[in-house]
């Protein structure tokens, strides 16, 4: 047998794979060298980007948290004076000013980020591609810039680019829109993304059971995506309680802006608070802001966590 077997060609895919089993084990060291640099060099990277996060929340748990009490968060800022500079009172007014304004840019935001989503993801138009465009070119924007665009259009109101805007003056609403025109792209991004995860053959067996398409996006193609849209409204939650630029322009605030639930007047802000009372001439109250932005870090860690405890939950629930 084995006389018969010389006699045949030498197998080329045995010989291939000789030849790659021999050249594996010779760079096999090199190989791995290189490997365990490159894991090293990234081990290094996250630590330095740590260093300051790190820093950062030390500042803030430092600094910030012997502020917390009762007080702190349930009555509002004192005016402090020169025999008693420590009477700085608390913030609940920016608090429920935050609730306000970022629950009714929400509101704005939800139904238009998400049906524009709903377009870009669904159609190939050219007004879909140019909406695509708008909203990334939107999302890189400075949000100074959406501040000044809401104070020009809502706070001083008036005729421009041929339409005519109503002026409502400085007021938590003018600050609820300049929000919500920074969540809308953010919202309509991270929909789209969502919504072109759904399985072709999903919307494929809707449209052969004679759906129409809207219908199909209704019942089948939105509940589909519903962890990616929950996810994609609370990212934009999350941005929109954190931003002090838009709101500047646009809500009226001071530190001793009286706690109100008249989104028509001016109102305060967390942000806001926390920006004025950091350039206050009292030490007291300059310090007092480690304690606000603290506050402020906790209910963002709060809704990142929540966002994706939540989208697990409904992913989880729908298998």
């Amino acid at each position: 047998m084995t006389e018969l077997l010389e006699g045949l060609p030498a197998d080329p895919i045995l010989e291939r794979r000789a030849l790659v089993a021999q050249t594996a084990a010779r760079t096999l060291r090199r190989r791995t060298l290189v490997s365990h640099g490159m894991v090293g060099a990234c081990i290094v990277a996250l630590l330095l980007a740590l260093v300051p996060l790190v820093a950062l929340l030390y500042a803030l748990i430092s600094k910030g948290l012997h502020w917390w009490s009762v007080e702190f968060f349930t009555t509002t800022p004192a005016i402090p004076s020169i025999t008693q500079p420590n009477n700085i009172g608390g913030f609940s007014n920016a608090i429920i000013g935050t609730l306000l304004i970022v629950g009714c840019a929400t509101l704005i935001a939800i139904p238009v980020g998400v049906i524009a989503g709903l377009l870009i993801a669904e159609s190939t138009s050219k007004f879909a591609t140019l909406l695509r465009s708008t909203a990334e070119i939107m999302t890189g924007l400075p949000s100074i810039l959406l501040g000044i665009f809401a104070y020009t259009v809502i706070v001083i109101g008036g005729e421009k680019w041929g339409i005519t805007f109503p002026s409502i003056g400085f007021s938590g609403l003018a600050g609820a829109f300049a929000i919500a025109v920074l969540m809308i792209p953010i919202i309509m991004k991270a929909s789209e993304a969502s919504l072109r995860s759904v399985p072709l053959t999903v919307r494929e067996a809707g449209l052969a059971l004679g759906a129409r398409k809207s219908v199909v996006a209704r019942r089948i193609i939105i509940p589909t995506a519903l962890p990616g849209l929950v996810t994609s409204v609370l990212l934009a939650i999350s941005r929109g309680v954190g931003e002090t630029a838009p709101l500047l322009w646009c809500i009226g605030a001071s530190i001793y802006n009286p706690t109100t639930w008249d989104l028509k007047k001016p109102n305060s802000a967390i942000t806001m608070q926390i920006y004025l009372s950091a350039t206050s001439a009292y030490p007291a109250q300059r310090d007092s802001a480690w304690g606000m932005a603290l506050f402020l870090v906790v209910v963002v860690l709060i809704l990142s966590l929540g966002t994706r405890l939540l989208a697990a939950f409904i992913q989880r629930e729908r298998r």
